[in-house]
């Protein structure tokens, strides 16, 4: 039975303590990112991970990104890359970005799918923030029906379907904006391959300011 949270309601502080009991304990959460509800569980657990599949619909193949509520959940990860790419990370998050670098040690193979030295990360502030459990996480939706960024729009389906569903208000409604910082070390380059939550200005001016 699917256990509901509501952040308004119960406050964040059992929001975020029913978040990092269910990932620890290998189940499904919805939790609110800032821009649309998603889906969550715990990167490194590959049944967990098969069973967000199912409750989509189907396993489209695609890498996910792994997300961060807490900056010192990730210090080892930003540790591993380069300097300049740490240094772009600093400047961009927290944010409505997910940032794709460079993964030569191959963390979190099953988010990273068949290219590991390629990881999407993640980190966000807001109600949930200081949780210390990592998330692979994807949208809160069925495959080919839209993100939701409102509670009530969650599939009852999908809400069934997982252990813990965390009510979070009304979200932005934009998925995050996706950026290749994978040869940022090497040649200085830089590619959005998504837009989204933070323009393509202030993430050029946050980047030119690094």
């Amino acid at each position: 039975m699917t256990v509901t949270v509501s952040i308004d309601r119960d406050g964040a502080d059992r929001a975020r303590t029913g978040l990092e009991l269910c990932i620890a304990a290998g189940g499904v959460a919805v939790f609110p990112a800032d821009g649309l509800y998603g889906l969550a569980c715990d990167p490194l657990n590959q049944k967990a991970i098969e069973r967000i599949h199912q409750i989509k619909g189907r396993d489209d193949g695609k890498p996910s990104a792994v997300l961060y509520f807490s900056p010192l959940a990730m210090r080892e990860l930003v540790e591993s890359v380069g300097d300049r790419t740490r240094t772009a990370v600093g400047a961009l998050l927290p944010g409505p970005v997910t940032l794709v670098v460079a993964n030569p040690e191959h963390r979190y193979p099953l988010a990273c799918r068949e290219d590991r030295e390629r990881l999407g990360v993640r980190l966000l502030v807001g109600p949930l923030a200081g949780a210390l459990c990592p998330l692979f996480q994807t949208s809160a939706n069925r495959r080919g029906e839209p993100a939701p960024a409102l509670f009530a729009d969650v599939p009852r389906s999908i809400i069934t379907a997982v252990d813990v569903a965390i009510d979070g208000g009304a979200l932005t409604g934009l998925p995050s904006t996706v950026v290749d910082l994978t040869r940022l070390d090497t040649s200085g380059d830089w590619t959005i391959l998504r837009e989204g939550g933070m323009s393509v200005d202030e993430l050029s001016e946050r980047l030119a300011r690094a």
